[in-house]
């Protein structure tokens, strides 16, 4: 009886293996045993300002890879508005003090920093410990220091961090940074570069140092970051100078901020941003020809030329959706972001130069 026994259970355990292996070939059988991999990712908006509403939640409902589910907002009159218009459910709509509760959502895959910049540090390290990842907006933080907390808390809680330079996404910038490696028009010899526009509000949050307001935070890391993905370099050093011509709106912060930048090889760079004053163009002078975009910044129609009439007027539907698809597919087969928290990191140890360079009103060699 024993061995019959014994023969029993080895033919039976036989079968079962058998039975496992011809299920994991076939699907029916695999959707049972094994979770299928996510092909949409949840993202829930943390704050609900105008970039959020009239951008991001906009360019959500035309991503392929990702959804609008959730929301993070401090302002409870917001909150019926956006579920009504996106279908928000209730258990997906989070407050600042409770946000960490999203650690239990499986319908919150990302959070989207969408803050005043001396918020975005505090809460990028809320959604990294909550075990989300993380969009943050641009400029990544007000400080070297705060960029560097939330990439640990990123490393840490084994989240991707992406930061938000949506113009690295759009098709005609990336041709103008593949060319900082194949040097078409030769090496570069000088680049302008500026962005800015007339703000006439008068309190604002960009207008409050605390709170990461000024030209420099706001519009000046479009310039800056420009400067680095055109060249392919680090600059070695900047001169900054600041200008206010409504020093009762901007007594805390920068109005418009002139900075000039020195790469590798002798390469110069010439940069202006403002809120003040509206400009918008990248123009690259190299030793056998030219090529810049105008506007090289904007929301959408994003144009340019070469010295050798070559034009540069790739169009996408909406450059938000695009740089939000890119970083879900990143997530989704687990590659490395386009622009990493180390990225946004780079810049705010230029800005905090360019502050500090204006502020003592001389060069500054770049560590």
């Amino acid at each position: 009886m024993n061995k019959n026994r014994r023969r029993f259970m080895v033919g039976a355990l036989k079968a079962v293996s058998s039975f496992v292996l011809l299920g994991r070939s076939s699907s029916s059988f695999a959707n049972i045993l094994l979770p299928q991999p996510k092909k949409t990712l949840g993202v829930a908006l943390v704050g609900l300002g105008y970039y959020s509403t009239d951008l991001l939640a906009p360019a959500l409902q035309l991503t392929k890879y990702c959804k609008l589910t959730g929301i993070v907002t401090g302002s409870p009159e917001k909150i019926p508005v956006w579920q009504r218009r996106y279908g928000i459910l209730d258990k997906n709509v989070y407050n600042y003090d409770n946000m960490s509760d999203v650690a239990n959502n499986p319908d919150i895959d990302v959070l989207y920093i969408v803050l005043p910049t001396g918020l975005h540090s505090k809460y990028a390290i809320k959604a990294a410990v909550a075990g989300k990842h993380v969009w943050c907006e641009k400029p990544m933080a007000r400080t070297v220091a705060e960029c560097q907390a939330v990439i640990k808390a990123c490393r840490d809680n084994r989240v991707k961090l992406s930061i938000g330079y949506r113009m690295q996404h759009e098709p005609n910038t990336q041709t103008i940074i593949k060319w900082a490696k194949e040097k078409p028009y030769g090496n570069i010899l000088t680049v302008k570069a500026e962005a800015g526009y007339y703000d006439g509000r008068t309190n604002h949050w960009k207008q409050d140092k605390a709170l990461g307001g000024g030209a420099m935070y706001d519009m000046g890391v479009y310039p800056l970051n420009a400067t680095r993905y055109v060249t392919g370099m680090e600059p070695l050093a900047v001169t900054a100078r600041h200008e206010t011509n409504r020093p009762e709106v901007y007594d805390e912060v920068d109005e418009t901020t002139f900075f000039e930048l020195e790469f590798p090889g002798g390469t110069q760079a010439s940069c202006v941003t403002s809120l003040g004053i509206g400009m918008n163009e990248l123009h690259v002078n190299c030793v056998e020809g030219w090529y810049g975009l105008a506007p090289f910044q904007s929301y959408g129609g994003i144009r340019g030329k070469t010295s050798d009439s070559i034009l540069l007027n790739r169009s996408i539907p909406n450059q938000q959706a695009k740089q939000m698809d890119d970083d879900a597919l990143s997530i989704l087969n687990d590659q490395t972001v386009l622009v990493p928290g180390e990225e946004g990191l780079k810049d705010i140890r230029i800005v905090e130069a360019i502050y500090r360079s204006a502020a003592e009103k001389k060069r500054v060699v770049l560590s």
